[in-house]
């Protein structure tokens, strides 16, 4: 006996209700890009960013009005302290560009370790990344900060180790992590036969690793890893809890240099909209490049 199920476009994945396709296509292919990032990823948009624009436009008119004609207006105070949270910003951008060199040379070795034949470094490559995959990014910060000296004595000179390296270092932990699960998953994405191919025509384990998977590596890890590039930079706001002096520290300071807390929408949109100009077109970029290399299953 035929079961609905029994049809014969049900049984290929495909659908006979014309007017459920392109919605069906469209989540396929969702399905399909966040299976080769390894999850569900929120997207960025235009529209994101002209409502954090309409807020600040709309928190300063209120500022003003609240102020009235005796203070400065919101954006008048924003000009003033610019070069003070631009300077702020680029130190998050600095931290970000440093976690992320010293996570990725870290992780593309760990990330290799993992696929070892040798058995000892095959787990412990896989217990540190695991550990530190897993581990809270604030908590990873918080013990760099106060296990690490805060200065080195080689002989009589004292060598200073400043809040901001140690946090680039406690970042860079969890990128570590990340970028050798991203390795490893890529590795293991191309097929088995590759492998058992370049065996018969005499290529070693390291020239079959370097000179035919890893190049087709490149372009799957490429997507993922400007992704955790992406929520790296945002999350360098966490190293203001621990008193570096990036973007979020600065507006804290600018708020209690002014005294009003009419300015606290207006300052903080000003910095949510700087991490959206700076992240919207690294996600933008992203998604091209997830379309242009997407794996055909």
């Amino acid at each position: 006996m035929k079961t609905p199920f029994d049809h014969p476009a049900l049984r290929t994945g495909g659908t006979d209700l014309p007017v459920l396709l392109p919605a069906a296509q469209r989540l396929q292919q969702q399905a399909e890009r966040d299976r080769l990032v390894g999850g569900f990823l929120p997207r960025l948009t235009a529209k994101h960013g002209l409502w954090l624009l309409a807020i600040l436009v709309l928190s300063s008119g209120v500022a003003a009005a609240q102020s009235g004609d005796a203070r400065q207006p919101a954006y008048e105070v924003i000009f003033k302290w610019l070069p003070v949270l631009l300077t702020g910003f680029g130190f998050n951008i600095l931290i970000s560009f440093m976690a992320m060199a010293i996570g990725t040379l870290v992780g593309t070795s760990l990330g290799l370790m993992q696929i070892s034949l040798l058995l000892p470094v095959r787990q412990g490559s896989w217990l540190v990344t695991q550990f530190f995959r897993n581990a809270p990014w604030l908590v990873l910060l918080f013990y760099c900060m106060f296990l690490l000296p805060f200065e080195f004595r080689l002989g009589g000179l004292v060598i200073p180790f400043p809040d901001w390296i140690k946090a680039t270092i406690g970042l860079a932990l969890p990128v570590m992590a990340n970028v050798s699960e991203i390795v490893r998953g890529a590795i293991a994405s191309i097929p088995s036969g590759q492998w058992e191919a370049s065996e018969s025509l005499a290529f070693s384990r390291r020239q079959t690793l370097w000179q035919i998977i890893l190049p087709q590596c490149v372009k799957r890890m490429l997507p993922p890893w400007m992704n955790l590039y992406a929520i790296l930079t945002m999350a360098t706001v966490l190293a203001s809890i621990v008193g570096v002096s990036e973007m979020m520290t600065q507006a804290g300071r600018v708020l209690a240099a002014e005294d009003r807390p009419d300015l606290l929408i207006p300052i903080y949109s000003f910095v949510l909209l700087c991490f959206f100009v700076y992240c919207y077109p690294i996600a933008r970029f992203t998604v091209r490049l997830e379309q242009r290399f997407q794996v055909k299953l």
